[in-house]
């Protein structure tokens, strides 16, 4: 018995230390996959300077709000995705702003930059705009009723996409502002009904 016990912590050690948490690390490393950068090949392909005509369109005062929020939130998140791309592929390969044709890729990258970032600035500024005014007064029927500027879900979706510091703190401008037009067109609809009666 006395035998038996000495043998069983033995074993247990030695099961305890067959593998080493290194080893364990390999093995779980080994199966993810890397996700390949995009080679020089593919940056050529990407240009942010053809975003022009797309702006040109969110810019456009004829359009309605909601159309102008989605198309300023397609060209900057379109810029962001470019610009995420070109820098991603130059920090895990150094070499490429060293090759013959680098200027190529630190230009394309600069003019993504600049674009992403003016174009966040002035989307963002419309934003606050439509968050300073979100509703506008409507008569009907006689009643003056509150009704959303814009749809508010697409003007969360910019203040999620732009995300700024005080992201919380618009997105409750918005609901307090989706909150006011629910009440008001519940509002208006109460007399209405009292009349027929």
């Amino acid at each position: 018995m006395r035998l038996a016990l000495p043998l069983v912590a033995i074993s247990l050690a030695a099961c305890a230390h067959e593998v080493s948490s290194e080893d364990r690390l390999d093995r779980e490393t080994n199966n993810v996959p890397l996700k390949q950068a995009p080679g020089a090949a593919e940056l050529t392909k990407i240009n942010c300077a053809d975003a022009a005509a797309d702006l040109a369109k969110a810019r456009d005062v004829n359009r309605n709000e909601t159309d102008r929020v989605m198309g300023y939130l397609e060209v900057y998140e379109g810029l962001k995705k470019k610009t995420n791309t070109i820098q991603e592929a130059m920090t895990r390969n150094p070499d490429l702003a060293y090759r013959e044709g680098a200027q190529e890729f630190v230009a394309a990258r600069d003019i993504c930059v600049q674009q992403t970032a003016d174009v966040r600035l002035e989307f963002e500024q419309y934003v606050r705009d439509l968050i300073e005014v979100p509703t506008v007064q409507e008569i009907k029927g006689g009643n003056t009723v509150t009704m959303a500027r814009l749809d508010f879900n697409t003007l969360k979706q910019a203040i999620e996409s732009l995300s700024p510091d005080d992201k919380e703190t618009l997105v409750s401008r918005v609901n307090n502002a989706e909150k006011r037009v629910q009440q008001s067109q519940e509002g208006a609809t109460e007399p209405t009904t009292r009349r027929r009666r």
